[in-house]
């Protein structure tokens, strides 16, 4: 694949990378799972880095109260209800149009994963729950494909590097999901928008050095505060014999069922997978407009309130009730006004 190396002058410049690195980076397909935050940061600087081929897997839209920690992402997006992944699209293709990027509006889950993550060289973690990381540790290790940890709250945040069968996976280090409620989030405990910048920054210099084949890996855990000034790098050891993903070949979450109602982490929001696969979201308005709900639409999702809360429903036949914590509440509604 050829790159335009006055663009890249800067970087080719650095002698970690050089000529033949920059050239590996424009051969590379990375996949991100998540665009907030941290995704939306990482994105940003694999774009800008060169890598071949990014994609962007996200189930969710754009709201105001992301755009002080969102990079990726304006006003308009918000005001649009733009799905993130589309958003992220269009503004990565103003950035660097060499890149091809492609945004997937998509919940990741047991039936799609491996289809999903299957081809990509790199795995970059950008999600907002150990649902997920579980999920996408047990495709990377069960296909040997590296991935990339990322977290961040507060003021704090960590990444991890993970090389399946060479360092310690995430069920090595967390082997059990925290209880639903037992940690902190964005929305009970807030975030500093700086701390993403340095969380997701490192995590993406992990990438780079992983693409290039060049540099200090991290091997273990990296722990930042950028309140308290705080700068961590944990040992994690090696590979655990016992782990249930790497150690004995049993990826649980892969294997399990999609789940039916999910609350959303931190958002009083709960996500519910439809029995129909897709939607006809243009019949799907009308039938509530006629019904005297006022319903607003763009390409990718329309949106409702009723009974105090607010209902996205997007084509790949899910939902997202705001204004709830309750599945069952939440499923109650999708069946009164979507039928399904």
């Amino acid at each position: 694949m050829t790159y335009d190396s006055e663009r890249y002058a800067r970087q080719i410049l650095f002698a970690g990378i050089g000529q033949a690195g920059q050239e590996k980076l424009a051969r590379a397909h990375v996949l991100l799972v998540g665009c907030g935050a941290d995704g939306s940061v990482i994105a940003d600087r694999l774009v800008r880095a060169g890598v071949g081929r990014l994609t962007i897997i996200d189930r969710d839209f754009v709201e105001l109260n992301n755009l002080q920690r969102q990079a990726l992402f304006d006003e308009a997006d918000a005001a649009a209800r733009l799905p993130k992944a589309v958003a992220a699209e269009r503004k990565l293709a103003c950035i660097n149009s060499t890149v091809t990027v492609r945004g997937v509006v998509t919940d990741l889950n047991p039936e799609n994963a491996e289809e999903l993550l299957g081809d990509a060289d790199l795995v970059m973690d950008g999600t907002d729950n150990f649902a997920t990381r579980y999920l996408i540790n047990d495709v990377c290790i069960k296909h040997r494909i590296p991935w990339i940890y990322c977290g961040v709250v507060a003021s704090y945040g960590m990444t991890m590097t993970i090389l399946p069968h060479q360092t310690p996976c995430l069920r090595c280090v967390f082997p059990e999901a925290p209880m639903p409620g037992s940690t902190p989030t964005c929305d009970t405990v807030g975030i500093v928008n700086p701390i993403v910048s340095v969380v997701a920054g490192i995590a993406a210099a992990e990438g780079i050095k992983y693409l290039v084949g060049t540099g200090a890996i991290n091997r273990g855990i990296i722990y930042v505060d950028v309140w308290h000034n705080t700068y961590d790098m944990l040992e994690s050891g090696d590979p655990c014999p016992d782990c249930p993903a790497c150690g004995q070949g049993r990826f649980e979450y892969l294997e399990a069922s999609p789940i039916q109602a999910s609350s959303l982490c931190g958002r009083d929001a709960v996500q519910v997978r439809l029995s129909q696969p897709r939607l006809d979201l243009t019949s799907l308005a009308e039938r509530l407009r006629a019904s005297g709900l006022p319903v607003t639409e763009n390409a990718y999702l329309i949106h409702f309130q009723a009974e105090g809360c607010e209902i996205t429903l997007f084509h790949d036949g899910r939902a997202i009730i705001k204004g709830t914590d309750d599945p069952a509440t939440a499923r109650s509604l999708c069946s009164r006004y979507i039928g399904v």
